[in-house]
């Protein structure tokens, strides 16, 4: 699990995935690339981070989070304790506290986490029967165009 930053994860997700597969054929790798940066799954259920970490609350999400560059920006500029938002100290919190399902319905990166996660924890490789999962299961970064990069 990485960030994309500015890089396509439909590109890129699958070219690391490969890289991966060739160091460790053995076994079961998964890719994931969090759309622009980890936060952005924070901002795609923002009203369920409301209050924590001297954020606003209410928090209100923004239309596209995963088209945003700079969702630490964003979440320092909702804080109101007069401190920046740091991963190092405030990231497990939100992470804790943050909800995931409704994460997974606006956030597709979040979702394909989500889902390769559970696959790899309820027996993914046992359903595939050791063959390679379809290609859309490979790779799961579908290209969103209803979400525009802001």
């Amino acid at each position: 699990m990485i960030d994309s930053d500015d890089d396509c994860p439909a590109s890129l997700g699958p070219d690391l995935l490969e890289r991966a597969r060739l160091g460790r054929s053995d076994k079961e790798i998964s890719v994931v690339l969090a759309h622009r940066e980890f936060e952005a799954w924070f901002l795609a259920a923002a009203a369920s981070i409301a209050g924590c970490r001297g954020l606003h609350d209410p928090l209100e999400p923004p239309p596209h989070p995963e088209g945003i560059r700079g969702a630490k920006e964003w979440l320092t500029a909702r804080k109101t304790d007069g401190t920046p938002y740091k991963p190092t100290v405030d990231q497990a919190a939100l992470a804790g506290t943050f909800d995931m399902e409704r994460a997974r319905k606006v956030a597709p990166s979040f979702d394909k986490f989500w889902r390769d996660i559970e696959r790899l924890t309820q027996g993914g490789a046992a359903r595939f029967g050791n063959a390679e999962p379809e290609e859309a299961e490979v790779d799961g970064y579908m290209a969103r165009p209803d979400q525009p990069d802001e």
